[in-house]
């Protein structure tokens, strides 16, 4: 018996740009049309491993040296990359900020290891990203002005480009502007049942 092919999309996003919410939105709509997601988050999974290094809280790991990122990235995208699910959203990063620069969240050896049948790019202007993360108190962002964010989100578009010409899996863009949430999340439902 041919075993049904699984589906994994990556979604990615700069901080601020309300990825999460929408993919919690648009999973939950999915789920009440009887279609069934699982999400997993990268961060999630790799700060459940550095766990067993010591870390305790997940804000640190960007502050870890490359080598301890690489290795942590490695173990999230071999349990990742084992998950049996039919369809398999990845919430992540395209990049780290580090002393060193800005560092890959998927580089070559990880994205070909998830090998996604679909990448998404969520974005907003910076002026909204800015303000969204002087708002949320749930997390410790590092605050930059606004044309370091444009300056990320240029970056971002060309990461995502470059993983779609890596992996030959299409992407979209998503934008989330203000009060716009349930026209991005309609859209991300749109683009998660081409994937079904």
């Amino acid at each position: 018996m041919v075993e049904p092919k699984r589906k994994k999309v990556i979604i990615v996003g700069i901080p601020g740009v309300g990825k999460s919410t929408i993919i919690s939105n648009a999973t939950t709509a999915l789920e009440n049309m009887g279609t069934s997601v699982t999400t997993v988050v990268f961060g999630s999974v790799m700060f459940e491993e550095a766990k067993k290094l010591g870390i305790t809280d997940r804000d640190q790991m960007r502050k870890l040296s490359i080598d301890v990122q690489q290795k942590l990235q490695n173990m999230a995208a071999d349990l990742i990359s084992g998950r049996r699910e039919s369809i398999v959203v990845i919430d992540t990063h395209l990049f780290i900020k580090t002393s060193s620069g800005y560092y890959p969240g998927l580089p070559m050896n990880l994205i070909l290891k998830l090998n996604p049948d679909r990448l998404i790019l969520v974005s907003a202007n910076s002026e909204e990203i800015l303000r969204r993360r002087k708002d949320d108190n749930t997390r410790t962002r590092d605050m930059i002005s606004d044309d370091q964010i444009k300056r990320d989100i240029e970056v971002s578009l060309s990461m995502i480009s470059s993983l779609s010409i890596l992996t030959g899996a299409p992407f979209e863009i998503i934008h989330n502007h203000d009060n716009m949430i349930d026209s991005a999340t309609s859209q991300m439902v749109e683009l998660l049942k081409k994937s079904t």
